[in-house]
Formats: structure tokens, C-alpha cells, sequence
């Protein structure tokens, strides 16, 4: 299979049967990173968590008493 990276628009092959290839062909929302991109977006946002001046923000899910 042939994909794209969204970031530097590399075009790469992947094994058809593997499980992100079928992850990209049943949810088109998915998108593929190539192995470069993510190193490097994941070495900067560590950087930046080491820094103090990162906010993670997560949803808080409100509880609902009619269900326990």
C-alpha cells in the first residue's frame, strides 16, 4: 500500500496486511506520519513538557447519576 506522509508529502510503501495499513483503509480520519516526522514531533514536545510551560489539556467528563 501507498501512503503519504501529511507532514513532508513523502510517499512510502507499507505492508497491505498490516495493521496500520488497515487502519487507513477503514477510517479515512486516520492519516500516516512517516517514522522521521513522528521522531521529530515527539523529541520537540518532550523538550517542551521539560520546560514547565506545557499545558496538556484533557476533557473532563461529567458524571451522570442516572447511570452507576
Amino acid at each position: 500500500m501507498r501512503v503519504k506522509c501529511v507532514i513532508c508529502d513523502i510517499i512510502q510503501n507499507i505492508d497491505d496486511f498490516s495493521p496500520l495499513a488497515k487502519k487507513l483503509r477503514n477510517r479515512p480520519i486516520h492519516t500516516y506520519m512517516c517514522d522521521e516526522c513522528n521522531s521529530r514531533i515527539e523529541k520537540r514536545t518532550i523538550e517542551r513538557k521539560e520546560t514547565g510551560n506545557f499545558k496538556q489539556f484533557t476533557t473532563t467528563e461529567k458524571e451522570d447519576e442516572w447511570i452507576q
